[in-house]
């Protein structure tokens, strides 16, 4: 293991410390979020370790709570008690046991088993004028020292904590499957025939920064001409929290002057290429969680296995193909889209910032 992720508390009790950032989400099950408290019993006062590990939405900056509002929601929470230890000893995985050597014999092991109903890290990019905190899903691992578990009688002060973000992330499967087709025959008054139009995806699954391919093919039965063809990729957010709502943000246009005229056929494929890079000051644009000032891109296609009661935010694109037609009107088809990262060769983590690696108070990457 060539990295260890650590963060001291402000009283130097407790030390967290986990070997990697990001865990898989494989659609059907979750990589197992594993790590260490290292724990100084002389500072406890009597008082015990817990660990949690929180999904919440973030709707908010934290600096705004200044009424006692809450501006965070947790969608999924789990605690587990590592100091003094319950039960028996369970069977250490090779994460923690490297992990055990760096806390040494005051280290406590700990697990957390994701569901798989839960959302990708994923934030929702501010407006250039914005400061605070992005609004979006997020993922902590918190130790924490405390009489119990989770008492609302109980004040936990912010020296006797320590916390790392992790991200939940998704990867495209393996895929060699031809892309989606769409069609549409519509008419226009006046006319006793249609224009037809056709498009298709050359693949089903597309990768962050490649040029995507669209399938164009149009039959102008009609006497009027299609004037020139506009295509969209927009984002699909869904937002599933109090109630479920969806924004839908171009994130790539592309209008192209090809002229179809009246009774003629038309064949093209045409290339668009969604990058954040050309929304970066778009408000409200969904892009994959970061830790601290990592480079990130537009926020992934989210995989599930259809569970309708998946909270926090959803993603999906779709690419549009619309017709401008003389005399008004126009011809519009949607095709589903697939955008991702592909699976690393390598191990999951990708590499931090260095700024992130070596954190201030208490923080450092060994």
């Amino acid at each position: 293991m060539s990295k260890v992720f650590k963060k001291t508390s402000g009283n130097g009790h407790i030390a967290l410390y986990l070997g990697k950032r990001d865990f898989v989400d494989n659609v059907d099950s979750v990589e197992i979020v594993d790590g260490v408290v290292k724990v100084d019993p002389s500072g406890l006062n009597g008082r015990k370790v817990f660990v949690y590990l929180a999904c919440a939405f973030r709707y908010g900056s934290e600096d705004l709570d200044v009424i006692g509002l809450s501006f965070r929601r947790d969608i999924w929470i789990q605690r587990v008690q590592v100091y003094p230890p319950t039960g028996g000893n369970a069977t250490k995985s090779p994460m923690q046991e490297s992990l055990m050597k760096k806390a040494g014999e005051q280290g406590c092991a700990f697990s957390f088993q994701m569901p798989p109903n839960l959302p990708c890290s994923v934030a929702l990019q501010p407006g250039p004028n914005d400061s605070g905190k992005a609004c979006g899903v997020d993922f902590e691992v918190k130790a924490y020292l405390a009489n119990a578990a989770d008492s609302a009688d109980e004040v936990i002060e912010k020296k006797d904590t320590c916390r790392l973000m992790i991200r939940k992330i998704q990867f495209a499967p393996p895929n060699d499957k031809p892309g989606p087709k769409a069609e549409i025959c519509k008419q226009f008054m006046m006319t006793d025939k249609p224009v037809h139009l056709e498009a298709s995806l050359q693949k089903e699954v597309y990768y962050h920064g490649d040029p995507i391919t669209v399938n164009v093919k149009i039959n102008n039965e009609t006497a009027k001409v299609v004037k020139k063809i506009k295509i969209f990729v927009e984002q699909l957010t869904n937002v599933a929290l109090y109630s479920s709502d969806t924004y839908t943000k171009a994130v790539c246009t592309e209008e192209f002057g090809e002229t179809i005229d009246a009774n003629s056929t038309f064949e093209k494929s045409f290339q668009l290429k969604p990058l954040l890079s050309n929304n970066n000051e778009k408000r409200g644009i969904a892009v994959d969680g970061r830790l601290k000032d990592e480079d990130t891109h537009l926020a992934s296609t989210t995989l599930s296995q259809g569970d309708k009661d998946m909270q926090g935010i959803v993603i999906s694109y779709k690419v549009k193909v619309n017709l401008i037609v003389s005399g008004g009107g126009d011809v519009t088809v949607e095709l589903p889209l697939t955008l991702m990262s592909p699976k690393p060769a390598g191990p999951t983590s990708r590499r931090s910032s260095r700024r992130d690696e070596m954190t201030s108070k208490g923080g450092s990457l060994i």
